[in-house]
């Protein structure tokens, strides 16, 4: 993602009363899709090097290339979240957030 399309990330989730939702913007959710179809593509890829007998260390190559791709969305997905529904919910005085994103960050860690 571009620059903007980070700061427009960072508007895009939303969290009120009991609803817990994003609203990602139309330009966010073309990216964020462009990048996951494109990952769908390399596990495809991934997948047919196996049944073809590739050498074992490209085929963890790609892998590796792989679960970079993954992160990269992820850490996006993080910093729009943090920069507005986090924000936001602090503000609101819900400061178990902090813990809701701390669990978050851990799976995302390990």
């Amino acid at each position: 993602m571009k620059d903007t399309e980070h700061a427009s990330a960072a508007a895009d989730c939303c969290h009120t009363g009991d609803e817990r939702k994003s609203h990602h913007s139309d330009k966010t959710k073309a990216a964020l899709t462009t990048r996951l179809n494109r990952i769908e593509g390399q596990i495809r890829g991934v997948k047919g090097m196996i049944e073809k007998d590739t050498y074992c260390d490209d085929v963890l190559n790609q892998i590796a290339a792989i679960q970079s791709a993954l992160n990269s969305v992820g850490r996006l997905l993080l910093e729009g979240h943090m920069k507005s529904c986090v924000i936001e919910r602090i503000q609101s005085g819900e400061h178990e957030v902090i813990d809701e994103l701390l669990v978050t960050v851990n799976k995302l860690m390990k």
